[in-house]
Parts: C-alpha cells; structure tokens; sequence
C-alpha cells in the first residue's frame, strides 16, 4: 500500500500514514510559470494499491491535481488508485434546481471516472443520492459518530442544546 497527498489535505495525509505506520509516499508537485500544473510520483508504485487523498473544493487546482496525480498512477501501472476525498466540492450541486445549470456533483464524478479510478471515499457528501452518479465503488464515510463521541466528554447537557444545519439539504441528517 502506498498514501500520496495533494497540496489539499497534507497535515491528514500524514497523520492517515502514521496510523497505518507506512511511510507517505513521494510525489512532486509543481506549478509551471503559466500556471499548469505538473505531477511526477517520485518512487516506484507499479503493482501497488495507491491511496490519493486530495480534496476537490476551490481553488479548482486541487481538483485538477487530483485528476492528475490519478492520470499519473494510473499510467505508472499502480494495482489499483483509491481517490480518498475528504471534502468533495461540488456536492451541492447535486441536482438541477434551475434552467440552464450543470449538475455539478455528476460533473466531477465522470471527471474522475474517466481517468480510471478504481475507487472512491469521501466523508459526508451533501446528499447519499450522489454516491448513485458513478458506477465506480464509492464509500462515503459519516464523521457524526466521531463528533458525538467527542461532545460525549464534554457531559454536555443535550436537552438545551441545539444542532444547526449550514442548509436544508443537511437539515435532515441535523436531526438524526
């Protein structure tokens, strides 16, 4: 197994590595003077699972870097590249609530799909039906155990507490 990071998620790539105690892997990151991205992994990874774990919210560079770096693994004949997306952008857009809009969410995802991922984890995707836009394996993780768990020793008092959502979409799992 072998954990690469964008530019996006650095600090959680590391500590993800630490826990799994493997080592994050090498991989160059650069930016040419117009502005093009350039993505080189620096060690071997052919025949091996590859984890990425990048993030796709603005700036957009984040979600071509990952586009890269998967375009890179792929053709670097890694076993199998696992996109770990700890924030997928876009998600909001997830349906058409007006004319003349793009469904944003589908967008990225056949973005990603085309370059040959072979799977997908994201944490908290503003609507499950997303996972639906793909028929790449797509996991996506809730962090409200963690959450829960981690107010559980604050001996909080959860009659006169209040749980706010950012929007509607997410009014529901507020609630829950």
């Amino acid at each position: 197994m072998k954990i690469f990071s964008g530019k996006s998620n650095i600090i959680l790539a590391k500590k993800i590595a630490k826990v799994l105690d493997v080592p994050l892997g090498l991989v160059e990151l650069d930016t040419f003077s117009d502005g093009e991205l350039r993505v080189a992994f620096k060690e071997n990874i052919r025949g091996e699972d590859v984890f990425l774990i990048q993030s796709t919210n603005p700036p957009s560079e984040n979600l071509m870097e990952l586009l890269l770096m998967l375009d890179a693994a792929k053709r670097a004949s890694a076993k199998t590249v696992t996109a770990v997306i700890p924030y997928f952008g876009y998600s909001r857009q997830d349906r058409k609530d007006q004319p003349r809009v793009p469904i944003s969410a589908r967008m990225i995802l056949d973005l990603i799909a085309a370059v040959g991922v072979d799977r997908m984890i994201t944490m908290d995707l503003h609507s499950p039906q997303i996972q639906g836009f793909t028929n790449v394996p797509f996991d996506n993780l809730y962090s409200r155990i963690v959450l829960f768990n981690r107010l559980k020793k604050y001996n909080l008092d959860y009659n006169s507490g209040v749980v706010l959502a950012p929007d509607v979409g997410s009014a529901a799992m507020s609630q829950s």
